[in-house]
């Protein structure tokens, strides 16, 4: 099956992405050329990326002493991602970029993700560089963002550490100012880092000349010891390579060299980032995975251990700057997430067309003298299959809806901007641990569907689900989000963020009571509704984040329910209003992914919240000699 089709009906039919070519920077653009670009992207990732998802799940990345060595498919698949401008596709003209809406750029991207997702690094890359647009220097902006954004240099995050973790808090990365006249450096002050980063994905591999490491550490006190919590952290660009820096101007041409006054950038010592070894996980094993050690020694730059690197925005307001990236980043996971599940949706499909078993049930029993039906036909397996298109095209149009409010808080006018921004910070947690959560039991659908086969290699579902189950842990742990989630999000700004939501759930809610086929769901979303509102107001009644939090994770899976279920209704406006005489199986399947959702998935709130509500401390008073 083609993904086309969906996109096509979210993004113009139910998004209205082609209104976005009103607003100014978008005005160059019509449908025209965002389908040229999906035309573009669906034959790269057709020809170069599909072919190999099992190739790079078999030849895993490995360390030859020297370098990492990487299938040559790899290098084929990120010259073509490159060369295609999707690098920059969002950013301005004068970055070198297309100017396209962040919706069709995510979108765009859908057809990388589901082709094969460990094979590009390019979510990491983009999200550094975009990182440096906001809160870098002129400088850092010419010399690393350009570069990595032409796909000449690749951009990582480091964040964890061995010891530590996600405790972030818990770092001890730290960097020093590199002599007298640190702060003199054009890149930037420049400081000695050292210590050790853990999970690093894509830290180390041949397909650029440099790789940025954006890298999280702390700037001892004046008593030399650091400073405890977040609050001493700090941000540093660390390239692998150093650079040497001709003719900077303020104004540069895009692109990173030129004439004119732009700046030229060309590669100097080896900075002194050393592999300490490669992870090997369960999956996205196209990616390499790192331990990198910091400024050991190994690679000493002017006679001293210590990785150079240069400050981004003030000293201590590091994670303030590195959530830029992680917010991006987790929105790219939860797409991720959606496009494994979306893969092994249509190869369940495929295969439930195709595979003859059993026979149907009569009155006096199955038959063995009639024909095998396909198990399409059986109704367990049309339930495990519109689960997974619930799951799966649910989770799309949310990931499009959110990139949308991308589009919202950076081209529309100020208060919907700023409606926007607080509907993202809501919505973000979900956007990632949704789909990360529900398109991996997709995935888990799918290899029931192919029976004994599905658990083999003789079919991709297995591998689809090995990938998906990283995205669980991938940019913050289901946990994580969900304390975000209930501790943070939906209590900022005086709860306006869950305000917003609620405003437009309930104007969905008006309009489809009064269509005849979607009254009965309309109803009970807004019964969904006061559920979750009511429940948040009971989890801080005492005031105790303790009693709060520890039920988080089932308040974000019943929030998150209620959140899928809005979109489904929504969506299923949208379908009600296509001619019904060109997709009346699209409109079909649209409703009975909606009745599937609210008939089957939607009532499991009621135990999500209930533990909630009650503040309920079975987990968290069981003692630990209990278990």
């Amino acid at each position: 099956m083609s993904l086309r089709p969906t996109l096509d009906f979210l993004l113009y039919q139910w998004l209205g992405a082609e209104s976005l070519n009103q607003r100014e920077r978008f005005s160059d653009h019509s449908r025209e050329t965002f389908d040229a670009v999906f035309d573009t992207c669906e034959r790269i990732a057709r020809e170069k990326y599909a072919p190999f998802n099992r190739l790079v799940d078999t030849q895993e990345p490995h360390f030859d002493g020297e370098k990492v060595i990487l299938p040559q498919a790899t290098h084929d698949a990120h010259k073509a991602y490159a060369g295609s401008g999707m690098l920059s596709a969002a950013q301005d003209y004068d970055e070198g970029g297309m100017q396209l809406p962040y919706t069709i750029e995510a979108a765009a991207n859908c057809f990388f993700a589901m082709a094969s997702v460990s094979m590009g690094s390019s979510l990491l890359t983009k999200g550094n560089a975009n990182l440096l647009l906001v809160h870098g220097t002129e400088a850092q902006k010419q010399v690393f963002a350009r570069n990595e954004f032409s796909g000449r240099f690749s951009g990582t995050m480091c964040l964890s550490e061995p010891q530590a973790g996600s405790s972030l808090s818990d770092i001890t990365t730290r960097a020093v100012p590199d002599g007298e006249d640190f702060e003199a450096d054009a890149l930037g002050p420049r400081y000695r880092v050292k210590g050790n980063k853990m999970w690093i994905s894509a830290g180390e591999h041949e397909l650029t000349e440099n790789i940025i490491h954006l890298v999280l550490a702390k700037i001892p006190g004046p008593d030399g010891k650091l400073i405890p919590g977040t609050r001493g952290i700090s941000l540093f660009i660390v390239p692998k390579w150093l650079v040497n820096v001709e003719n900077p101007h303020p104004d540069p041409l895009p692109g990173g060299e030129g004439e004119n006054g732009s700046v030229k950038v060309t590669l100097g010592a080896r900075n002194d980032v050393a592999l300490a070894g490669l992870n090997h996980k369960l999956g996205w094993r196209g990616t390499t995975n790192t331990l990198l050690n910091f400024g050991e020694g190994k690679y000493p730059v002017d006679g001293q251990a210590g990785a150079v690197g240069y400050l981004v925005g003030k000293p201590h307001e590091g994670l303030r700057c590195m959530f830029h990236m992680m917010n991006e980043a987790r929105i790219g996971v939860g797409t991720a997430a959606v496009m494994l599940g979306m893969a092994g949706y249509y190869a369940s499909l495929d295969y439930a067309k195709n595979r003859p078993q059993g026979r149907p049930m009569g009155p006096g029993g199955k038959d063995a003298a009639q024909p095998q039906i396909r198990i399409i036909e059986h109704a367990d397996v049309k339930r495990m299959l519109l689960a997974q298109k619930a799951y799966c095209e649910g989770a799309l149009a949310l990931e499009l809806y959110c990139a949308r409010l991308v589009d919202e808080q950076h081209t529309a006018a100020a208060e919907a901007a700023d409606d926007a921004r607080l509907l993202l910070e809501v919505l973000t947690p979900i956007a990632k641990s949704w789909p990360s959560e529900w398109c991996l039991e997709a995935n888990s659908l799918a290899i029931q569907i192919h029976g004994g086969y599905g658990y083999t290699r003789d079919f991709p579902v297995e591998q689809y689900w090995r990938d998906n189950r990283l995205n669980m842990i991938h940019e913050g742990t289901h946990g994580i989000q969900a304390t975000d989630l209930l501790g943070r999000k939906v209590l900022m700004e005086d709860g306006k963020g869950l305000q917003l939501l609620a405003a437009r759930i309930n104007a969905t809610t008006a309009r489809a009571g009064q269509v005849p086929e979607l009254a009965t769901h309309a109803k009970a979303l807004d019964q969904a509704l006061q559920q979750v509102v009511a429940t948040t107001q009971a989890a801080w009644a005492t005031g105790n984040p303790q009693d709060a939090l520890a039920n988080a994770v089932p308040y974000m899976q019943g929030f998150g329910h209620m959140v899928l279920a809005w979109i489904w209704l929504d969506v299923a406006l949208a379908a009600l209003q296509v001619d019904a005489t060109k997709s009346i199986a699209v409109t079909a399947g649209k409703l009975g992914a909606v009745r599937y959702f609210y008939h089957y998935e939607l009532p499991k709130i009621d135990a999500w919240l209930q533990v909630v509500a009650n503040r309920d401390p079975t987990c968290a008073e069981l003692p630990e000699d209990a278990f």
